[in-house]
């Protein structure tokens, strides 16, 4: 394959992770407009993001390791057309507690994008791994931010039921489009479902670096995904009415952020993920005190949101390429773990943050999240020397796991 036949499939495979990762994102800004269709609370109505993030988690754990044990195109394609599936019944379901169910479906059938960055490292030309998963990391992390715009503004303009229709055919397009660009990759774990799951535990126990980023992965999402559960309450209360359309506003002013990704592949190569992931941190943590110290006022949200979102995706992008270098043998397992912690943390912090603000307001909620990421903060400062290859004795090479 010549240099730009990988350039170009990594393009597609970073569209590809945009448009399937926003399947699990769709409903955040929707979910007043859902809750109003149903006659249910904004608390029961939340939990069907919580259950889609629930779904996710649990797809990255019981699905994502196949890739290391099944033909990768073949997986990827099955997995496309049963989100396609999910997406249709989603848009069609008639009351709410099977559209939880069915959320909680959409979310487990949508992983296609996390089998793409490992492809991606392995793809790309020589000394250029970390550039390549930024440019599929930065497509992911852009579709999960305009998919809130295109939730909250063309959702809000066509219905939350027809925009999950639409996404089901994209599903369909992007198989045709994959199956036709993707190259046949042999799998590299030979053995059984129940031996490839159970080396996840070996490969979490062996790895010191994935323990600590993944734990700081899972505190700094969790926080991401607790604002942007109740930002659309705080905004209905704010914005008399305009709730939807403000939250995708505000996804969009966000999404500048995204343009920090590919630039954080090419650092990860040439700067310590310790000091990467203070500043990224330090961004987010900042976020929250702007956020609650001025009283969430929709001016000073703007630049919050900018912030949190440039924080977020830079110590992702990182994190994600420090991961994919420990192990590559064991890419989608290595990748499984530090991906089901942390997206463990974003349904954690979905339910914990629709909690706060069901007791105690947006104060409750700008509160939690300077809490979790000053905890982030400080797991990355005090194990920062795990972060560094040269302290890491763990022992990072492939054992044949």
């Amino acid at each position: 394959m010549n240099e730009r036949a990988p350039r170009r499939l990594i393009w597609l495979m970073a569209v590809t992770a945009g448009v399937v990762v926003a399947n699990n994102y769709y409903n955040q800004p929707l979910l007043a407009e859902i809750a109003a269709d149903f006659n249910a609370s904004e608390r029961a109505a939340a939990l069907i993001a919580t259950l889609t993030q629930v779904g996710y988690a649990l797809g990255l754990l019981f699905l994502l390791p196949l890739g290391d044990m099944v033909e990768r195109r073949r997986i990827i394609s099955i997995l496309l057309v049963a989100s396609s599936a999910m997406l249709v019944a989603f848009g069609t379901m008639g009351s709410l507690h099977p559209l939880m169910a069915v959320g909680f479906l959409v979310g487990f059938s949508s992983v296609v994008p996390q089998f793409l960055p490992p492809i991606a490292a392995r793809l790309a030309p020589k000394g250029q791994a970390g550039r390549a998963v930024g440019t599929v990391m930065g497509g992911l992390l852009l579709g999960i931010i305009l998919s809130r715009f295109v939730g909250g503004v063309i959702g809000g303009i066509i219905g939350w039921r027809v925009l999950y229709l639409v996404a089901a055919g994209l599903m369909l397009i992007l198989l045709v489009l994959l199956r036709r660009s993707l190259p046949v990759m042999a799998p590299t774990f030979q053995g059984s479902y129940g031996s490839l799951i159970r080396s996840l535990g070996s490969l979490f126990l062996r790895h010191r670096r994935l323990r600590v980023l993944a734990s700081v992965a899972a505190l700094q999402f969790g926080a991401f995904a607790m604002f942007w559960t109740t930002i659309v309450f705080h905004a209905e209360r704010s914005m008399e009415g305009q709730a939807t359309l403000t939250v995708g506003l505000l996804a969009l002013i966000g999404a500048v952020g995204v343009l920090a990704a590919p630039v954080a592949g090419r650092l990860s190569e040439k700067l310590s993920a310790d000091m990467i992931l203070t500043v990224s941190g330090a961004l987010m943590l900042l976020s929250f005190v702007l956020m609650g110290a001025t009283g969430g006022g929709m001016a000073w949200i703007i630049p919050a949101v900018v912030l949190l979102d440039l924080g977020m995706q830079v110590s992702h992008v990182t994190s994600m390429s420090q991961v994919l270098q420990l192990d590559p043998a064991a890419g989608n397992r290595m990748n499984t773990i530090y991906m089901v912690i942390r997206f463990g943390g974003a349904a954690l912090g979905t339910f914990a943050g629709s909690q706060a603000w069901h007791f105690f307001g947006w104060t409750g909620v700008t509160l939690l999240g300077v809490a979790v990421t000053l905890a982030a903060l400080i797991i990355a400062r005090s194990y920062g020397f795990a972060l560094d290859p040269a302290n890491n004795h763990d022992g990072t090479g492939s054992r044949g796991t």
